[in-house]
């Protein structure tokens, strides 16, 4: 692999990268995602935004009787997107984005 990375791949990437967090319950909440990743707050907002974008449904799932929009986020559904290849990859996509 190149060490230069183009924002395309690293931005579709990243996208992988925190649907799967979410969905293998890694990471379900912006500040679990940020602890896990080292992304900003925005960035992981914006990311979960983003996943429509590549047709995976990510949804949040508010805790009853909580306030301030207390719960987690799950992913209803991975569209065209193969969540093995992301389990396969999950070293490399952790290397091109710098995370641990």
């Amino acid at each position: 692999m190149t060490t230069e990375v183009s924002k395309t791949r690293s931005s579709f990437y990243r996208r992988l990268y925190v649907a799967w967090l979410i969905d293998s319950q890694t990471a379900t909440s912006v500040p679990a995602l940020m602890e896990a990743t080292g992304m900003p707050r925005r960035t992981a907002q914006d990311t979960i935004a983003a996943l429509s974008d590549l047709d995976i449904v990510c949804e949040f799932e508010q805790q009853p009787g909580a306030r301030n929009h207390a719960g987690h986020y799950r992913i209803r559904d991975w569209g065209a997107i193969d969540k093995q290849w992301i389990i396969q990859h999950l070293r490399q996509l952790r290397e091109v984005l710098g995370y641990p």
